[in-house]
């Protein structure tokens, strides 16, 4: 238990020893190793293209020495070898954890209950580089011979927030494939609600659209919902049956599902077991991702998530990005008590990564559970938020700067920008190092008065506490492989987390509660018999009921 290790009781001695300290006030000292402009230089690291600097963290080296201690304690270099050995450490659903083998070299090496696993992977990428080809230079067409200019993914969770991220943050590179191939636009839909794939299909030629189903069992009720509407939406505007198969794909590992729905079995694209759903982007999930962006860029992203891979399995522990800001989780979630940490990208591409961020920690570490069984004593997963700075500071960055609450940030930066205006870049720049550095510093009274504030009655509202902690990851452009290795980067951030806290991040059994009560519900909506439930469901049911004319909807 985490609680027990030696270096969790030092680090609560230290927290003790150090909380009342300031920021400033160890920037501004001089002629000590861990102050002053060598602050900046110690806390500072480099990895697959990417900079971290934590210094304005409250840490001193000492700080950084004992989470590292306690990394070990908890047994991190260990389960760091367990999973790339391959070996089943997701035991509650007895399967292994791989995903770094997804973006790995053929030569790699890796294995699954013996059994070398690159070979697939790599027969996988060759039929996904194989098809987007096709369907980008116009090779594969629909039922009337027309090429493809729209592609919809269906899919939820990790079939849909890690393909659409990735495609929104990487929209600006060049689409042309192959010679004389253009990009077909694609569209996420991954919401039951009817309203997101109405809209979406609205407008939409179905001569020349594509459907990826997206579903690993091809039982998922979202996808397999919006799946079946889409084939009606094809018969409705003329595509015969017998010409399905022209407009639809599938990833996924059920072969007869897939058949039985009028998928050529040709065009299924597979995946792995020891795959997690929100980890699986670098796989055949990824399809979306090299039908919008061309293949290459696709071998990019996986290129970058395999530099990260390689800095976090050989750097020491010290000196190692996602040990270092897992750690630094580690210190605000459970030595100070933080309850929330915010992901502030400051770039539009990467507007969606929060999102995709808040599903790779809160579903990977929200557990009370050890993974023996036993309660865990000590807080887990933060709730994480954010949205693309600057418009975060014009939302909540008020509270984050003055409100009861420190609330850690991760600022995330391109120091060139994708495309733009010229001087837009600077001062977007400009206002990402100037919220980090307000935050570390705040504002003193006396500082207030010097501006010229002579109403003491508004100091108060003008003063800022600082000391409130931040890290800036610096990217040298929104390119596939440094958005490879920033992905990379969280999902091990997210590991050495859940090995602190000695829980399985790769289950999530907390989402299938919910789904088995629906399945009755709907029944009930549609007017069928009823079950046992509270007064407070049961009335719902009722009023949904009659709005739903008897359970016609």
């Amino acid at each position: 238990m985490p609680t027990d290790l030696h270096a969790w009781h030092t680090l609560q001695q230290h927290h003790s020893a150090i909380r009342d300290q300031h920021l400033r006030d160890w920037f501004a000292q001089e002629g000590g190793p861990d102050t002053g402009s060598a602050r900046a230089a110690r806390f500072t690291l480099e990895a697959a293209g990417l900079v971290l600097d934590y210094s304005k963290n409250r840490i001193t080296a000492q700080t950084m020495d004992l989470l590292v201690r306690l990394a070990e304690e908890a047994g991190l270099q260990r389960r760091r070898e367990a999973m790339f050995a391959g070996e089943h450490i997701n035991a509650t659903e007895d399967r292994a954890v791989l995903h770094v083998a997804l973006r790995a070299a053929p030569d790699a090496g890796f294995q699954v209950d013996g059994k070398p696993v690159m070979p697939g992977v790599h027969d996988v990428l060759a039929r996904m580089r194989e098809f987007s080809q096709r369907v980008r230079g116009g090779e594969w067409t629909g039922h009337s011979g027309k090429t493809i200019t729209d592609v919809v993914n269906l899919g939820i969770g990790g079939s849909d927030l890690g393909p659409r991220m990735v495609c929104r943050a990487l929209a600006h590179l060049p689409t042309a494939a192959t010679a004389g191939g253009t990009a077909p636009r694609v569209h996420f839909v991954s919401n039951v609600d009817g309203t997101e794939l109405a809209e979406t299909l609205a407008g939409l030629d179905p001569d020349r659209t594509l459907v990826i189903v997206c579903s690993k069992t091809f039982t998922t009720l979202e996808t397999m919902a919006n799946a079946h509407s889409t084939r009606q939406w094809f018969l409705d505007r003329g595509v015969p049956e017998s010409e399905l198969a022209r407009h639809f794909v599938a990833v996924s590992t059920n072969l007869d599902a897939v058949r039985a729905f009028g998928i050529d079995p040709a065009n299924m694209f597979e995946f792995w077991d020891w795959i997690g759903g929100r980890f699986s982007l670098w796989s055949s999930v990824g399809l979306s991702i090299t039908l919008a962006l061309g293949f290459e860029a696709f071998a990019e992203l996986l290129a970058g998530g395999r530099d990260m891979d390689e800095h976090f399995r050989t750097a020491p522990l010290d000196r190692n990005m996602p040990v270092v800001l897992g750690m630094l989780g580690v210190w605000y979630r459970n030595f100070f008590g933080l309850p929330t940490s915010c992901m502030a990208p400051y770039a539009t591409s990467l507007e969606l990564f929060p999102a995709f961020l808040q599903q790779l920690e809160m579903e990977s570490n929200g557990k009370s559970v050890r993974r023996d069984g036993s309660p865990v004593r000590t807080h887990t997963s933060p709730v994480v938020w954010g949205t693309a700075g600057t418009n975060g500071q014009h939302a909540y960055f008020q509270m984050i700067h003055q409100g009861s609450q420190i609330v850690p940030v991760d600022f995330v930066a391109p120091l060139t920008p994708p495309r733009g205006l010229p001087g837009h870049h600077a001062k977007l720049l400009a206002n990402c190092f100037a919220q980090a550095e307000a935050l570390m510093r705040g504002r003193t009274d006396e500082e207030v008065r010097a501006a010229g504030i002579t109403d003491e009655a508004r100091i108060p509202h003008l003063r800022f506490e600082g000391n409130r902690p931040s890290n800036t990851i610096l990217m040298e452009g929104v390119t596939a492989r440094a958005l490879g290795a920033l992905i990379a980067l969280y999902e091990h951030r997210t590991f050495v987390q859940g090995v602190v806290w000695d829980i399985n991040s790769f289950d999530q059994w907390g989402v299938e509660l919910g789904k088995l009560l629906a399945k009755p519900i709907e029944q009930e909506l549609r007017g069928g018999g009823g079950a046992a439930h509270d007064a407070s469901t049961s009335t719902l049911i009722a009023r949904a009921r009659a709005a739903l004319g008897g359970g016609q909807g």
